[in-house]
């Protein structure tokens, strides 16, 4: 019996994944190092959303470019330039002098993880719009491996946060990024040489304005992932890492580095659970050979689920006495209950997306929708800081399932395309 026949475009599928994995291990881990670093150096709440603001603006405008660079340019240039450019957001964030003033280092950081935040939907972008057009035909292919590359991608994120909080504890600030900068280079140039082909050059045809989708069923998944992603990190950016070492440090060095290590296992957890379960979605929805109208109910039952679980959190926090320990112990069970359920979602959007999409606009929709994926982290971080200063964790809990449930809405609203249209 001959072995079964290697999929086209799967040696550019593993280039492609490799280097999206390297990117997000050191994005997981650069988001831990600011957020910690900076708290500890006396930010408050909304401060530390300030340095992560810039992030989301540049991913939202690089979003809605990229789709047309990649077009025009080829899918490689995108991820080589996203690559080089988190390198060199390394490196410079690797110059912060403690001795400047906290308006300089705000306003520098900023402008650093503004140059992050293009690099990683450069790379993102392009890693997911490979998938549409490397993907198998057939019985779930296109489905199975979004599946894996935004699961495993998440997973390998999660090291990320524990990395940071590790490296962190170990070597300092400027000791880590230094380190993440050296290895990710290494990794740019591997992918540089060693790339397979599969992967399209671009076409020099290619309108910038061809980036605004006339397709109905895109524009209401755009805006249902406006809402899921404001929904999980108007609590995750940094209400809970804050709330966490509120409960778990007691100011001393050593109290500071068990915190670190704790809150960044933490979340280091809940991206890998999330990983895990969006890159086992196609089995948990029986998914091949499904229709495309079948998954679009999935998705509206799986947003009004997710959405009670924040709402029952928010009620836990209003009516607790203040920080227990039964109460963070509820956080820690019901947060991990929300990544899995926010896995499931996140995964039929992925692949609701490229469905969707054709081929030949592929990186045109992929660039918008993700604009919007963007666009709602850029709410989502401004109003973890804002509502957990201003209402603790009820007010920053009620205000998740409310984004919950606007985004079910928006679910709501999508239609079957085509009659005959089954998961590719």
């Amino acid at each position: 019996m001959s072995a079964p026949a290697r999929p086209q475009g799967l040696g550019a599928y593993v280039a492609v994944t490799a280097a999206y994995w390297a990117f997000m291990l050191t994005d997981g881990a650069l988001r831990m190092l600011v957020l910690l670093h900076f708290h500890t150096l006396g930010f408050s709440p909304v401060q530390l959303a300030y340095l992560f603001l810039l992030y989301e603006v540049a991913g939202m405008v690089t979003n809605l470019s990229a789709g047309w660079l990649a077009a025009r340019f080829g899918l490689t240039s995108t991820l080589y330039a996203g690559l080089a450019l988190q390198v060199a957001a390394l490196i410079a964030l690797a110059q912060l002098d403690p001795s400047w003033a906290i308006g300089v280092s705000v306003a520098f950081v900023m402008a650093v993880q503004g140059v992050s935040g293009v690099a990683k939907d450069l790379a993102k972008m392009s890693s997911k719009s490979a998938v549409k057009l490397l993907a198998p035909a057939g019985q779930g292919g296109l489905f199975r491996w979004v599946a894996v590359l935004t699961g495993s991608k998440n997973a390998v994120k999660g090291l990320g946060f524990l990395l940071g909080a590790a490296l962190l504890a170990l070597v300092g600030f400027t000791g880590s990024v230094i380190t993440m900068a050296v290895m990710l280079a290494l990794v740019l140039l591997a992918v540089v040489i060693a790339m397979p082909p599969g992967l399209p050059r671009g076409r020099k045809g290619a309108k910038f304005t061809e980036v605004f989708s006339k397709s109905a069923n895109v524009n209401w998944l755009a805006a249902a992932r406006v809402f899921l992603f404001g929904a999980r990190d108007v609590w995750f950016v940094v209400g809970i890492p804050i709330y966490f070492y509120a409960v778990l440090s007691d100011g001393t060095e050593a109290g500071n580095r068990a915190a670190f290590f704790t809150i960044g296992s933490f979340m280091a957890f809940w991206i890998i659970l999330y990983g895990a379960v969006q890159a086992l979605a196609p089995r948990i929805l029986d998914a091949a050979g499904r229709p495309d109208e079948s998954l679009i109910h999935a998705a509206r039952r799986w947003a009004w689920l997710l959405c009670a679980v924040p709402a029952a959190l928010a009620i836990a926090a209003l009516i607790a006495p203040g920080p227990t320990p039964l109460l963070t112990a509820a956080l820690v069970v019901g947060l991990l209950v929300f990544g899995a359920i926010f896995a499931v979602n996140s995964a039929l959007h992925s692949y609701l997306i490229l469905a969707f999409t054709r081929a030949e606009r592929v990186t045109m929709d992929v660039g918008f929708y993700y604009m919007a994926n963007a666009g709602g982290r850029l709410q989502g971080t401004l109003l973890s800081g804002l509502t957990y200063q201003v209402g603790g964790l009820a007010l920053m809990l009620a205000v998740s399932a409310v984004m919950v449930a606007l985004s079910a809405v928006a679910v709501g609203r999508l239609r079957a395309e085509q009659s005959a249209l089954r998961v590719a």
